[in-house]
């Protein structure tokens, strides 16, 4: 095949400053546009279908959460694993990898709709989603589940994208999918009176639609990175490789998740109220951490072709860019939205009771969301240089862990809806500092034996 390197991003020379911010900043964009599917499943519920409806979505964003951070977790190593065969210059090596990962994403996908169908009322019920909402939340959640498959070949294709550089494709497909999504949400709700199936149909077409966008470009190409169908097959070899890294990133983003699935036990016992006023104002977060969370995944891309080219040097300055351009562009809209909290709240909801408990949550909660790229880096960079368990096991003590702790202890001692939402940011802070050591003495490490 005739290799196209035209429009791949050159991450082993020049200025790594202005690269970063050009990869990192297109792909936060995308990610946010990704969490405006569910946003606007949230906002459309909210204005036009009632508060009730607005629960019976919000209860369900939890276990949602599992799932999809699962996907975007295992994501990071096929995105790890070609940017290193680029980094070591092995191209006639990329089109086999390429094939692996769709092919095991399609499988993948298919596997977790059915793990998702199967688990989805229990999850729910342990979960302690009001029995007034339950039936609803049941309809959203099934529906939605239809369409995982095509997250997971979404991300993964995605993934291949970015491993060269590209994350402005990527971002223009979401722009095309979220623009179905939103005016399929209006349509079915306000004309057709879906409800909750309304928005979980529109949302399982727009990943459809981001999915089938991905791999009609992939197949068009003419080089190294052109699928085919009827190349599809798995590669043991490659498969084991990104799994090495995938499944850790994977789990601790699952893991990362179910610690969520708890808190939003403790939610729940405040009521419907509580529960819907939660959801809102999660989407803010969902926003800002977009942000932190696409500057760990430059500082996988970039430091995993560095790292196999063996300049350590510029691996380190990568991480300390990224580490600077996550925590202040990320506060940076955290900022906006505190600024302006009672316009944005009133977006999803023209409940006062509601609008409260979203702005308890986004005070406490949103405006210190530059934390999270403290431990989202750290470990996107020790997974770059192939060290995935590390950062998996630590962070799921860092949160998981210590989340469960916190709701045993401090929220018991102090049963308030606050006490209860500053169990993220003394996780982030507990996280990051630990990781952060992690990190270090794995650097010395690389560097004294090299």
């Amino acid at each position: 095949m005739k290799a196209t390197k035209a429009k791949e991003m050159d991450m082993l020379n020049g200025g790594l400053a202005g690269k970063l911010i050009l990869f990192a900043l297109p792909l936060a964009f995308s990610s946010i546009l990704q969490q405006l599917f569910n946003s606007a499943d949230v906002a459309v519920v909210g204005r036009f279908a009632g508060d009730s409806a607005l629960a019976a979505v919000g209860s369900c964003v939890a276990l949602v959460g599992i799932f999809v951070n699962l996907i975007v977790g295992l994501s990071v190593g096929p995105n790890a694993a070609l940017a290193n065969l680029i980094g070591q210059k092995k191209r006639e090596h990329i089109n086999d990898m390429l094939h692996t990962i769709l092919t095991f994403g399609v499988a993948l996908g298919i596997i977790l709709m059915c793990i998702g169908w199967l688990s989805a009322e229990a999850i729910l019920v342990i979960s302690g989603t009001p029995e007034s909402v339950m039936e609803a939340a049941l309809l959203y959640i099934r529906i939605y589940f239809a369409g995982i498959p095509c997250i997971v070949i979404y991300n993964f294709g995605a993934a291949v994208l970015r491993s060269f550089g590209d994350t402005r494709r990527p971002m223009y497909y979401l722009i095309l999918s979220g623009v179905v999504n939103v005016a399929l949400n209006l349509v079915l709700v306000i004309v057709f009176r879906m409800g909750v199936a309304g928005v979980a149909i529109a949302t399982v077409i727009s990943n459809i639609l981001s999915a089938a966008l991905v791999i009609i470009y992939l197949h068009h190409r003419e080089d190294e990175f052109a699928f085919r169908f009827g190349r599809m097959n798995i590669v043991k070899s490659d498969l084991k490789k990104i799994l090495q890294i995938g499944i850790p990133s994977g789990l601790q983003a699952a893991i990362f998740s179910i610690s969520n699935v708890f808190i939003q036990s403790g939610i729940n016992s405040f009521g419907e109220d509580a529960i819907a006023g939660s959801s809102l104002a999660l989407n803010f977060e969902y926003f800002t951490f977009a942000i932190s969370n696409a500057f760990a995944q430059a500082t996988v891309t970039f430091t995993s072709q560095n790292f196999g080219a063996g300049n350590m040097r510029r691996c380190k300055k990568v991480f300390w860019l990224s580490m600077l351009f996550g925590i202040c562009f990320t506060e940076i809209l955290s900022v906006i939205f505190m600024v302006w909290d009672d316009f944005f709240v009133s977006i999803y909801t023209t409940s006062e009771i509601v609008a409260l408990y979203g702005l308890i949550r986004m005070h406490h909660v949103c405006s210190l969301e530059g934390l999270t790229a403290t431990y989202e880096v750290e470990s996107a960079a020790l997974r770059g240089m192939g060290k995935s368990l590390e950062p998996a096991i630590f962070t799921i003590l860092g949160t998981v862990v210590f989340r469960v702790i916190w709701l045993v202890t401090v929220f018991r001692w102090l049963p308030t809806y606050e006490w209860l939402m500053n169990v993220y940011v003394a996780s982030w802070i507990f996280t990051g500092g630990t990781l952060f050591v992690v990190y270090m003495r794995h650097m010395r490490k690389v560097i004294n034996f090299s």
